[in-house]
């Protein structure tokens, strides 16, 4: 399938940490939704991004773990197979991990838009960070990790960074809250105690990293 002409340029950026023992036989099953959007038969023929200065997609054996820098194009349709790759990618993930999805649009000529004075607006790039993990806690500390990070390297520039972990403690309570919320709608599909209902398998909080 020719995508040529495909409206964008779509860069796949992150690193997921593996479970022990997981082959590129597996890998290649949890990114089937990636290669087989590219027309290719195999990961291995799909590895290969579209720029040579970038190392693609690749299993790093020494630090067991999905490396991700590559770039295919394509249309709105790639995020359905983003969606299932994610899905995949949690049954293999030893921790959480991030994925940086970066839409570029391939119609959109910067200079022609500083000629006739458009607006930003006219492009239709877009980034998304989507979040993998073996269970709920994990892909939650992740997020928590990212925005406490964001948070404070934005504060940082009005105040010293050891004053703000009152900052840091109000974003962990809305994670914990969050948490909880979770499993008590889980809960809530279970049987009563005694009647042989299997307990919550993702039972542990996030982390709370001061």
């Amino acid at each position: 399938m020719s995508r040529f002409n495909a409206p964008f340029e779509i860069h796949v950026h992150g690193q997921v940490p593996l479970l022990v023992g997981v082959t590129f036989e597996q890998i290649q099953e949890a990114l089937k939704p990636l290669w087989k959007y590219t027309g290719a038969r195999s990961l291995a023929d799909a590895a290969g991004s579209a720029y040579e200065d970038e190392p693609g997609i690749q299993h790093n054996v020494t630090e067991q773990a999905l490396q991700m820098c590559w770039t295919v194009r394509g249309d709105e349709d790639f995020r359905q197979a983003l969606d299932e790759m994610c899905m995949n990618l949690n049954e293999v993930a030893s921790d959480g991990a991030a994925i940086e999805i970066t839409f570029y649009d391939t119609e959109f000529d910067e200079e022609d838009r500083e000629e006739e004075h458009l607006s930003d607006d006219e492009s239709r790039d877009d980034f998304v960070i989507l979040f993998v993990g073996p269970t709920p806690a994990a892909i939650m500390q992740v997020q928590r990790d990212l925005l406490v990070q964001d948070v404070v390297n934005m504060m940082e520039r009005h105040f010293d960074g050891a004053v703000l972990s009152g900052v840091v403690a109000e974003i962990d309570k809305l994670f914990t809250q969050r948490f909880d919320d979770l499993v008590n709608s889980l809960e809530l599909g279970k049987p009563p105690r005694g009647m042989g209902g299997s307990g919550h398998g993702n039972g542990r909080r996030p982390r709370h990293l001061h």
